[in-house]
């Protein structure tokens, strides 16, 4: 593989089975390099592979986010089917049947998360409800528009900008297109995830609600009134009481229970995990602690699904995502349904059809179906050519004993295709983001990309990482910390990852111990930065949207004051800690030649994270390179423009290949004309 087949790629995702159970509707993404855009539409398989899966709709403006109407003869949809530019819109088509496709609303704000009522009259959605501040004079030039008013953090989001302007509010539109949406939830509030109520009389949202619910952020579920009086929408009744934070709720078929995803936000991070609570009352039972794993996987969570008197849910373990069934009073063990080394990224249940979407290691996501005696078929096979064209180089798994002794490291070996008996070949030590995430067992096209490169490529879960058990993930809170204390970022984690190194490069003979580099993505971008300020074992690294000043990425992020959560103590009571935790403060100490690529709208890691790393390292006379993308945010490598993503790889090739000896692309140094 090679940066420009970032154009080839094609994603399958969001399966969402029809009431009979015989359709499926799924999501496929392909990258339009040319107009540098991605393209989307909603597809249609039969579940009992009688029929090839075909285009449901265009694909032309960012089809997403299907939902079947309760009868299953329509099927709603998001869409950017507008004149104006960054327009969302809200269809419904008919499956089956003749009829046009129907719009129900354009919003300049992006419509998501479409829910039908179960009489299939209306339906509820989230976007965001601009304030009055947009509707001054003027209101097309931001110049012209009065100051914005800030009086809580979180205030903006990578991605979405101002937010505090601009919150997330939930509508109900009739499904007939014959009436204007209306705001049954409003601001100046966060709400998520509309579910309806079985007799469609209530609607359960998600939202903090509280007072100086930015301080801490623990989101409640709260019932709606889906219709509001007259003089504007009731005042939403709260169903927990800010003791687990809640999101993605479903009620059962008879309306008197909701499961949600809940964790405990006390202490950061902790475990997702599926709960039931009375939708009465709101007493709540958690049905999965013993699992002891993350019930929310990243990318990939989706609403419980109830089936009959059981749940389904994902979870990660270990590098895979399975998903499980459990017992909704609690009785019993959960069951994994789906193992495997696999990523699974969405599924769903009805009409006795268990629809999935996976990806292994080697295979981009494709649509499967599981029958009722545990069988598993293909639906899809929408990757075929491009793995035919660029088959994949399969990871090697090996665990590592944690320098720690509390546990074995989840590592994985991946080699370069093509190499001779007695040649050795430059490594790359890739870290991921998070911290609280994981490597999955899943398609990744950096490493092919890297792979394809002639490198060896290394990867690990080292403490922080979730796929393991929350005493794993909390390991490196801070010492100051009251509760949960750790060894803090830099700590085990980097001894973790160091270990990995060295046993792969002991293992392997082929991976040239004097020619590895290191890169990361933010968290990853982090512990890049610290590792070459620790050691100088690496020829080369690079570090990408990274925090390297903690204490600055507490009040400039747009997740501002959250890391007082993360590391257990505020920057405010602990700023030694925070200072002896940032790679900025042992830039002295850094002689690896080291590349940085940053995002200039990144909110996440603002950019003035790699400015400060730049400028010491320059002023340092030290070996540094450093690389801005307009227009982009955090996500970049997995969702930015096209072309910047072609880009991105190229300079990453071209660097290494400078330092370690690797394939340089051709076309990269034309970036720098």
């Amino acid at each position: 593989m090679q940066p420009a087949d970032i154009a080839k790629l094609i994603s399958v995702s969001d399966p969402r089975v029809s009431p009979d159970g015989r359709l499926i509707a799924f999501v496929v993404t392909r990258v339009d390099l040319e107009r540098n855009r991605y393209r989307s539409a909603v597809w249609l398989a039969a579940a009992d592979g009688s029929a090839p899966p075909y285009q449901f709709s265009t694909g032309e403006h960012g089809d997403a986010q299907p939902v079947w109407s309760p009868d299953g003869r329509r099927l709603a949809f998001t869409s950017r089917r507008s004149d104006e530019p960054d327009h969302s819109t809200l269809h419904v088509a008919p499956v089956g049947l003749p009829g046009e496709i129907l719009t129900l609303c354009e919003r300049p704000e992006a419509v998501e998360e479409p829910a039908w009522s179960p009489d299939g009259r209306r339906i509820a959605f989230t976007s965001r409800e601009r304030t009055g501040r947009y509707r001054a004079d003027g209101a097309e030039d931001e110049r012209a528009r009065p100051p914005r008013r800030i009086d809580r953090l979180m205030s903006r989001l990578d991605g979405e900008g101002w937010i505090i302007d601009r919150p997330r509010s939930v509508f109900v539109v009739p499904a007939d297109g014959s009436a204007a949406p209306r705001i049954v939830a409003g601001g100046p509030f966060e709400h998520h995830a509309p579910a309806w109520s079985p007799d469609g009389r209530r609607l359960a949202v998600t939202a903090a609600r509280h007072k100086d619910w930015d301080l801490q952020p623990v989101d409640d579920v709260f019932l709606v009134d889906p219709d509001p009086a007259p003089g504007g929408p009731a005042e939403p009744r709260p169903l927990t009481e800010q003791d687990l934070s809640h999101r993605l709720p479903a009620f059962d078929p008879d309306g008197g229970r909701i499961a949600t995803l809940a964790e405990d936000s006390r202490i950061v991070p902790s475990h997702a995990q599926l709960v039931v609570l009375d939708a009465a009352t709101g007493a709540m039972r958690v049905l999965t602690a013993g699992l002891d794993r993350q019930c929310a996987p990243m990318p990939g969570v989706r609403v419980p699904i109830w089936d009959g008197e059981h749940l389904l849910f994902s979870l990660e373990d270990r590098g895979d995502v399975h998903l499980y069934r459990v017992a909704a009073d609690g009785s019993g063990e959960a069951e994994r349904l789906i193992g495997g080394t696999r990523n699974v990224t969405g599924f769903d249940l009805v009409g006795g059809t268990l629809a999935f979407v996976a990806s292994t290691p080697t295979e981009l996501p494709e649509l499967f179906v599981r029958d009722g005696d545990g069988t598993e078929r293909r639906l899809t096979d929408l990757g075929a050519a491009f793995h035919a064209a660029h088959p994949a180089s399969a990871p090697e798994h090996l665990t590592v004993r944690s320098p720690a002794g509390d546990g074995e490291i989840d590592a994985w070996v991946i080699r370069p295709a093509g190499l001779a008996a007695d040649e050795r070949c430059p490594v790359l030590l890739s870290i991921h983001g998070g911290p609280m995430t994981q490597y999955p067992n899943a398609w990744f096209d950096e490493f092919q990309l890297w792979a394809g490169a002639g490198y060896g490529v290394v990867y690990c879960n080292p403490h922080g990482s979730s796929g393991f058990t929350e005493s794993w993930v909390r390991s490196i809170r801070a010492p100051e910390a009251p509760e949960a204390p750790g060894t803090g970022w830099g700590g085990i984690d980097a001894d973790d990852v160091l270990a990995v190194l060295d046993a792969a490069l002991e293992r392997d003979p082929m991976l040239d111990p004097d020619r590895v580099g290191v890169l990361g993505g933010s968290y990853g971008g982090y512990l890049t930065s610290w590792l070459i300020g620790h050691t100088n074992r690496f020829a080369a690294a690079c570090s990408e949207r990274a925090v390297n000043n903690l204490e600055s990425e507490e009040w400039s992020s747009d997740y501002a004051g959250a890391f007082r959560h993360e590391l257990g103590v505020s920057h405010l009571d602990a700023p030694q800690g925070y200072r002896r935790m940032s790679p900025i403060s042992y830039v002295r100490d850094i002689d690896t030649p080291l590349l940085i690529l940053h995002s200039e709208d990144d909110l996440r890691c603002h950019i003035e994270q790699a400015d400060q790393l730049f400028v010491a390292l320059r002023l340092l006379g030290k070996p540094v390179e450093y690389w801005r993308f307009p227009g982009e945010g955090h996500e970049l490598s997995r969702s930015g423009s096209p072309k910047h993503r072609v880009q991105r790889a190229e300079i990453i090739l071209d660097w290494f290949g400078r330092h370690l000896g690797g394939r340089r692309p051709e076309t990269v140094s034309a970036l720098s004309q």
